[in-house]
């Protein structure tokens, strides 16, 4: 199973175990949360784990057997660290994630939300929005707001991430951009939308 895995700067997870890219590794038990190796099949579900101020990420392969918890994380006794894809391969993987799970066709039906906004105001959350013309917010800590709609826009506190999504008319994407909230270019409780591969200021309303 394909999963994504966070790491602290030495590439060392929970309880000290050190891991290497390329390489395979294998244990005699597997309970989640509990013992054997843990990865999450949700992209956006390792920041629970691991924020991105000081962390590393990667795809692996996961043995995982059939115990899920509150998230996507799963667990096996055999994980395989493929490759590292650092913090904007982990969004993108995120953000393709989220899309391929969207029904676009019914999307102004459901709570997808059109004209709608997600709020998170936890620290290292997530808020995501799928719908046209819709907002997403996040206050918390370390946290991403995450908008896939047409014309749709995000905002966040300092430190959080903003991830911007652009469609043409006809839904098709243009282009994905993910930006820090720095206080300087991009400024803190202030929506943004991507219009013509830039970031640009939104109206507020």
């Amino acid at each position: 199973m394909k999963c994504y895995k966070g790491f602290d700067k030495d590439l060392k997870c929970f309880g000290g175990f050190q891991y290497e890219i390329g390489k395979t590794f294998e244990t005699d038990k597997a309970d989640i949360c509990d013992c054997g190796f843990h990865a999450c099949e949700n992209p956006m579900d390792v920041f629970n784990y691991f924020p991105p101020s000081d962390s590393r990420y990667c795809e692996v392969e996961l043995d995982a057997n059939d115990q899920t918890y509150n998230d996507s994380k799963r667990v096996g006794k055999r994980i395989r660290i493929e490759t590292e894809i650092g913090l904007s391969g982990l969004i993108s993987a995120g953000v393709k994630f989220i899309l391929d799970r969207v029904d676009w066709k019914n999307s102004k039906e459901s709570n997808t939300g059109f004209q709608s906004a997600a709020m998170n105001t936890g620290a290292r959350s997530a808020a995501t929005n799928t719908g046209n013309l819709s907002a997403a917010t996040v206050e918390g800590n370390e946290s991403i707001a995450i908008v896939t709609g047409y014309k749709s826009k995000a905002k966040g506190a300092i430190g959080c991430w903003i991830v911007l999504t652009e469609r043409d008319d006809d839904m098709h994407i243009l282009d994905i951009k993910a930006v820090r909230v720095d206080g300087v270019k991009i400024k803190p409780d202030t929506f943004y939308m991507l219009s013509g591969g830039e970031i640009v200021e939104a109206y507020n309303d």
